[in-house]
């Protein structure tokens, strides 16, 4: 696939009725949320989104993205590669009225106020949900030990059962 640069934003509508399909990158130096959260391995961004309109009649944009980052092991605190991937499916909406108008099977995007998407900033957010809650290196990839303990437990104190008063009830 070349690297053809996508429109940062675009209607859904208008790319609907052609039934257009865009492949192509965004540069992930400009995805400033995921490179809070993240540290660049690779320079793009690859998208692919095509354009439908449903049997009910509604816009539908699915499609996938791509990128290489590196994440902190939550374990050992060394950074580690990983490509997130997504597959997405959304319909657009004007307002919240018409987006509960939409089945529950598509995510639902708003519109703009000239009725596009803003496509850089979709993906960026969908990228940004598939990173893991605690990004972890594979366990045998992993330096540190898998069973560490830090701090002391401390020894069990003996304490008499609550219920032994009840035997004496015998």
């Amino acid at each position: 696939m070349q690297n053809l640069k996508l429109p940062i934003t675009i209607s859904p509508t208008r790319s609907a009725q052609r039934r257009l399909v865009c492949e192509g990158v965004f540069n992930l130096s400009e995805m400033t949320r995921l490179l809070a959260v993240s540290e660049m391995r690779g320079e793009h961004v690859q998208v692919s989104v095509k354009f439908d309109v449903d049997e009910r009649g509604l816009t539908v944009m699915s499609g996938t993205a791509s990128a290489l980052v590196a994440l902190t092991c939550q374990r050992c605190n060394e950074l580690f590669d990983t490509e997130l991937k997504v597959d997405f499916t959304f319909s657009p909406a004007k307002n919240e009225e018409a987006a509960m108008n939409i089945p529950s099977y598509y995510d639902v995007v708003e519109l703009n106020e000239d009725g596009e998407v803003n496509l850089r900033e979709l993906v960026e957010e969908e990228l940004i949900l598939m990173i893991p809650l605690i990004p972890r290196h594979e366990l045998k990839d992993c330096p540190a030990d898998a069973d560490s303990v830090w701090g002391e437990l401390p020894e069990e104190l003996e304490q008499p059962n609550p219920f032994d008063v009840l035997k004496q009830l015998k």
